[in-house]
């Protein structure tokens, strides 16, 4: 039986992201200005310094899913994949945020990280999930009505707010007109908010499967809900200022170094949601396919859903254009991943050739981000 003087250290170093965090933010807030003010000059120290603040919101997000999963286990599901996703979402817009409005303006960032997140929930986590779980347990079962309730709300959303922009005749680019903008920020808000109180209050079943667990262990010591929601907020804080300080090395980095200005997008995508795919990935290992999938389309979903009324709402703050359109080789690859995640989910079972497909459309992603 372990001791009290056990269970206070294994909190202490499972909680030690904290102060890492804490004090990486501390010692940027005192030396930043230096460390910040040439970063091309001096390429190895910059290129050091992104390692450290990189791996740093790498291990705050881990903790940021931790006690998101602390909570869920005691909440339940649906409530608890709700948090999780909520929390995870919460810390990119935070970042598209910093990252905006750091440095020479990015009118594209935003977008290229929406569909950054798109392209790896829909295609890298749903193709390796299904791979994971069809290669260990055959087949597995999932709500086919859950998940059409999902592609449809998401599908709906991402047509309006990342292709439609590209092709209205009142901007020159793929940004939204002032009217569009309006329309895309309260549309969006509504149709996330009605999708989750189906989700949470009067159709809770259609995103359950009888058999699989509602609640799961995942590994960690679960405590009280006050002491993981105050933790909760304390690492997202964390986060969100230290995003200002990530966002100067990655405007820099990608702009001077030649680099596609896809990658930026892609680097907060990774930041948000490394923890939150290994959540799916275990969840369908565990043959809780019905979670992976609430957690893969809800990522995907909650993006569309809360990120673009975010962005639209910093862009008519502060009057900086976003382009929401994506350029023609994206609708292409979006229309794909449209097209082949409805005949994924549409007989209520998986396999891991369809896991196969959706893991080469992600390839092919990667593949134009650098053509």
């Amino acid at each position: 039986m372990p001791t009290p003087e056990t269970t206070t250290f294994s909190m202490l170093r499972a909680e030690a992201v904290i102060p890492a965090a804490a004090l990486t933010l501390l010692l940027f807030t005192i030396f930043g200005a230096t460390w910040e003010a040439s970063p091309i000059d001096t390429p190895t120290q910059s290129a050091i310094l992104f390692g450290w603040i990189f791996a740093i919101l790498v291990w705050a997000s881990f903790g940021v899913v931790r006690h998101a999963e602390g909570l869920a286990t005691i909440l339940g599901e649906p409530i608890g994949t709700i948090l999780l996703t909520l929390s995870v979402i919460s810390i990119e817009v935070a970042m598209i945020t910093a990252v905006t409005l750091t440095g020479e303006h990015n009118p594209t960032l935003a977008r290229d990280t929406m569909f950054s997140v798109l392209m790896i929930v829909l295609n890298a986590l749903v193709g390796v999930s299904l791979i994971v779980g069809g290669l260990k347990h055959h087949s597995q079962l999932f709500s086919l009505r859950g998940a059409k309730a999902y592609l449809g709300a998401l599908f709906t959303l991402a047509g309006l707010g990342l292709i439609l922009p590209r092709f209205t005749p009142s901007t020159p680019d793929g940004s939204p007109s002032t009217l569009l903008a309006s329309f895309l920020l309260l549309v969006s808000a509504v149709v996330y908010g009605i999708f989750l109180t189906q989700q949470t209050v009067s159709h809770q079943s259609l995103f359950q499967v009888d058999g699989e667990a509602g609640a799961h262990d995942h590994g960690h010591t679960v405590h009280s809900v006050k002491f993981h929601a105050a933790l909760l907020v304390g690492i997202m804080l964390l986060i969100v200022f230290l995003s200002k300080h990530f966002a100067v090395f990655v405007e820099s980095g990608v702009s001077h170094a030649g680099l596609p200005p896809a990658l930026g997008g892609i680097l907060v995508a990774i930041i948000v949601l490394t923890p939150e795919g290994l959540a799916a990935v275990h969840a369908a290992a565990e043959n809780n396919i019905q979670r992976s999938i609430n957690i893969c389309l809800g990522s995907g979903l909650a993006t569309i859903g809360l990120t673009i009324p975010a962005i639209l709402g910093v862009s008519l703050f502060t009057g900086r254009t976003m382009e929401l359109g994506l350029e023609t080789p994206d609708i292409v690859m979006l229309a794909i991943t449209m097209i082949v995640s409805m005949t994924t989910f549409a007989a209520g079972r998986t396999t891991y050739l369809q896991g196969c497909l959706h893991l080469v459309l992600f390839l092919g992603y990667l593949m134009l981000v650098f053509d």
